[in-house]
C-alpha cells in the first residue's frame, strides 16, 4: 500500500463544540463583521434592522456580537419548544443566512442538525426524518411544508414544522424571552469534541442514502486543517477582510465546511440561494468576495457563458487566443514551481500581459473584482479549464473529500498547485492507495459511522482507515489524482477494465455537451449517452442562422452529429482503442433530478440512467 502523510497542525486538538468559537469571537472582537445577510429578509431577531449595519445593494452586515445574540435568542426559543440535548432537528432550505443561524443555535444546546436537500421528494424526506427520529423540521416555504406535511403521519417523533417565510424566527425568539442565558450556556458547555453535531446523508448515487454521524471534533479538525494549510493565502487580501459568498448547498458537507471555516477563521460570509446567473452575479458584485469555494460546474458555466457572449460580439477568435495563452502560461508556471522548466518565455509573457489588459481583467470582474483565490472540489475539474482560470489571474486550488471525511482530505498547497490533481493530504491526514487502486484515508475528520447501518460501517471503517470507494494514484510528490469510482468501473465482454470518469470529463469539455455517461459493461465496445446544453445549442443554431427547433429534429442534424463526433474523437485520443467510445447517442434532454437520474449534489445515478435509457443503449449495440 502506497501512502502519504502530512503532519498535524501545531497545537492541541480542538475541544468543546462548534458553537464555542462563535461565543469566543464575540467576546474577543464584538465589532467584527461575521456575516452579511439579505436586507429584505426577516429582521434581526434580537433587535430589528437597527442592530445590523446596512450595506449596499440590499445587504446588511452582522457583527460577531449581533450574531451571538441572535443565536442565543433562537437557542432559548428552541429550548422552550421542547428541543433538548441530543435531539435531532431537520433543516430543509436553500442556502441562506437562517440556516447558519439555526445550525449554531442547535449546537449551542447540544442538539443535532439533519440537513435535507430542498429538492428532496416526499419519500426521501420521510426516510431521513424517520431514521433520524427528528423532533422538528425547519422549512423554507409552503412547498417544503407541504412535502413534510404529506409524510408526517409516518413520523411519530415529529412535533413541529417551522416555516421561515412565515417569520418563524421571530416567533421562536419570542417564545424564549423568559429563558435565562445561563441555561443555554450550561447545555453548550456539556458539548465535547466527541458529541455528534450533524447527520449528513450521502448523495445516494449507488442506492439509498446513508446518514453519516459527524462529530463536533471532526468538523472542527477539518475546518482547522483548511485554515492551517490555506489561511495565509485567504488572508492575503491587500488589507480587505477575507470575504466569501457561500453558493454551495448547505445540505452538502462541502457547504457546511465553508460555513464553519468562515466562522472559525473570522471571515465575512454571505449566502446565495441558487446558482442562477440572476442570483449569483448581483451578489458577487455587491459583496465583492476575496475568495470562493466552487464546484467545477460553476467554473464551466462561467467560461461557456463568456465564450457565447464573445462569439455574439464577434470576439470569439480573440477569446480563444487569450484562452490558449492563459493555459500555456499557467502550465509553464506550474512546471517552474516543481523545477521542471524555466517558466513562461519572453514572447509568452508579453502576449499574456497584452491579454491581461484586454481580456483577463474583464473576466475577473465577473467574480466581483476582488476575488483572487478559488478553491474547487466536489467533482473532477478538466485540466485545461483549471489552467485557464489559473492563467487569467486566480490562485486555483483543487481539493478532494467526501461526506464521510467532513469534506476535504486533500488540497493543492499554496504556491505548488498541480492542476488536474486534487493535491496532497491536508495537515494531520494520511492518504493511501490499496493494491486494487482504492483510495483509503485516515485522519481526525473521518466520520464516526453510518446511522443504523453497523454492517456498512464495519465494511468502510477498518481500524482507523476509511475506504472511500474511489480509485486514484499518488505521484512522487504525494499529489493524489482521482480516476473514478470502484463501482463505476466498466468491464467489457473482452475483459477490458475502464474507469469512465476521465473520458466523460473530456467529452463534457466541449461547449455543446452538458453531460456524458459512458456505458459498456459486458458489451463488445464502449459507447456513450450524451446530453446537450440548451443555452449552448440555442447559440450554436443562432450562429448558423437557424431558429430554435424541436429537440428531436435537432438531434438528427448531420452538422450537429459531426460536431459532437469531433468532441468524442478528441476525448478518445487520451485512451487506448479498446477504451475509446465507438458509438454515441444524443438525448433530447439533460439527465435531471425530477426523473431520479441525478442526486441533489449534481452527481449522475448511473444505474438509474442505464435502466431509464435501456432501449437507447440496446440500439447502440444493434447489428
Amino acid at each position: 500500500m502506497r501512502e502519504f502523510t502530512m503532519p498535524a497542525p501545531a497545537g492541541p486538538p480542538a475541544t468543546g463544540g462548534l458553537a464555542d468559537s462563535l461565543y469566543d469571537t464575540a467576546e474577543r472582537s464584538p465589532g467584527l463583521v461575521q456575516l452579511t445577510r439579505r436586507a429584505n429578509r426577516s429582521r434581526c431577531a434580537t433587535g430589528g434592522d437597527a442592530r445590523c449595519a446596512t450595506g449596499g445593494d440590499g445587504w446588511q452586515d452582522v457583527t460577531a456580537a449581533d450574531f451571538r445574540d441572535e443565536v442565543l435568542a433562537v437557542a432559548k426559543g428552541l429550548l422552550t419548544r421542547g428541543v433538548r440535548y441530543g435531539d435531532r432537528v431537520a433543516l430543509m432550505s436553500r442556502t441562506r443566512y437562517e440556516w447558519t443561524l439555526f445550525d449554531y443555535a442547535l449546537w449551542s444546546i447540544g442538539a443535532i442538525s439533519v440537513p435535507v436537500y430542498p429538492t428532496a421528494a416526499a419519500e426521501q424526506v420521510r426516510w431521513i426524518l424517520a431514521e433520524t427520529q427528528a423532533v422538528a423540521c425547519l422549512v423554507e416555504d409552503e412547498d417544503h411544508a407541504m412535502t413534510v406535511g404529506a409524510v408526517c403521519d409516518a413520523l411519530p417523533d415529529l412535533t413541529g414544522i417551522w416555516q421561515l417565510d412565515r417569520d418563524c424566527v421571530a416567533a421562536i425568539v419570542e417564545d424564549g424571552r423568559g429563558v435565562p442565558d445561563s441555561l443555554v450556556h450550561r447545555q453548550r458547555l456539556g458539548v465535547t469534541a466527541d458529541t455528534v453535531a450533524t447527520v449528513v446523508y450521502t448523495s445516494g448515487t449507488t442506492g439509498r442514502p446513508k446518514g453519516c454521524l459527524i462529530t463536533h471534533g471532526a468538523l472542527a479538525a477539518a475546518a482547522d486543517s483548511q485554515l492551517d494549510g490555506w489561511g495565509d493565502a485567504i488572508r492575503d487580501t491587500g488589507g480587505h477582510q477575507p470575504c466569501t459568498v457561500l453558493l454551495l448547498p448547505l445540505a452538502h458537507v462541502y457547504g457546511r465546511m465553508v460555513q464553519i471555516a468562515s466562522v472559525r477563521g473570522g471571515f465575512r460570509l454571505g449566502h446565495v440561494a441558487e446558482l442562477s446567473t440572476d442570483a449569483l452575479l448581483p451578489a458577487l458584485a455587491a459583496l465583492r468576495p476575496t475568495f470562493l469555494l466552487v464546484v467545477p460546474y460553476v467554473l464551466d458555466k462561467v467560461f461557456q457563458q463568456t465564450r457565447r457572449a464573445a462569439e455574439e460580439a464577434g470576439r470569439g477568435e480573440l477569446l480563444e487566443q487569450a484562452r490558449q495563452v492563459a493555459v500555456d502560461w499557467a502550465a509553464a508556471r506550474e512546471q517552474r514551481a516543481f523545477g521542471r522548466g524555466p517558466g513562461p518565455g519572453t514572447a509568452l509573457r508579453l502576449r499574456h500581459l497584452a491579454y491581461e489588459r484586454t481580456v483577463y481583467q474583464r473576466l475577473r470582474a465577473v467574480f466581483g473584482g476582488r476575488t483572487r483565490l478559488l478553491m474547487c472540489g466536489g467533482s473532477t475539474l478538466d485540466r485545461e479549464l483549471g489552467l485557464f482560470f489559473a492563467g487569467i489571474g486566480f490562485q486555483l486550488y483543487e481539493g478532494y473529500g467526501l461526506t464521510e471525511t467532513s469534506a476535504a482530505v486533500t488540497g493543492n498547497p499554496p504556491g505548488r498547485s498541480k492542476v488536474g490533481t486534487v493535491g496532497r493530504p491536508v495537515p494531520g491526514t494520511t492518504v493511501a492507495i490499496a493494491d486494487d487502486g482504492e483510495v483509503w484515508v485516515r485522519g481526525p475528520g473521518v466520520f464516526g459511522g453510518y446511522l443504523n447501518h453497523p454492517r456498512c460501517t464495519a465494511e468502510s471503517l477498518v481500524e482507523d482507515w476509511f475506504g472511500t470507494g474511489d480509485l486514484g494514484s499518488l505521484d512522487e510528490d504525494g499529489y493524489l489524482t482521482i480516476t473514478g469510482r470502484k463501482k463505476d468501473v466498466i468491464v467489457t465482454s473482452s475483459g477490458k477494465n475502464l474507469a469512465p470518469a476521465a473520458l466523460e470529463v473530456r467529452v463534457e469539455s466541449h461547449p455543446l455537451v452538458s453531460q456524458c455517461l459512458v456505458v459498456g459493461d459486458d458489451r463488445p465496445y464502449v459507447a456513450a449517452l450524451i446530453t446537450l446544453d440548451p443555452a449552448a445549442l440555442a447559440h450554436w443554431l443562432k450562429r448558423r442562422g437557424r431558429g430554435q427547433a424541436d429537440p428531436w429534429t435537432v438531434l438528427t442534424d448531420e452538422d450537429l452529429h459531426a460536431e459532437i463526433q469531433r468532441a468524442v474523437a478528441a476525448a478518445n485520443t487520451a485512451v487506448s482503442r479498446a477504451e475509446s467510445i465507438r458509438a454515441f447517442r444524443l438525448l433530447p434532454r439533460e439527465f435531471g433530478m425530477e426523473q431520479g437520474l441525478m442526486t441533489p449534489s449534481l452527481k449522475l445515478r448511473r444505474a438509474a440512467i442505464v435502466e431509464y435509457y435501456a432501449t437507447d443503449i440496446e440500439e447502440l449495440y444493434a447489428p
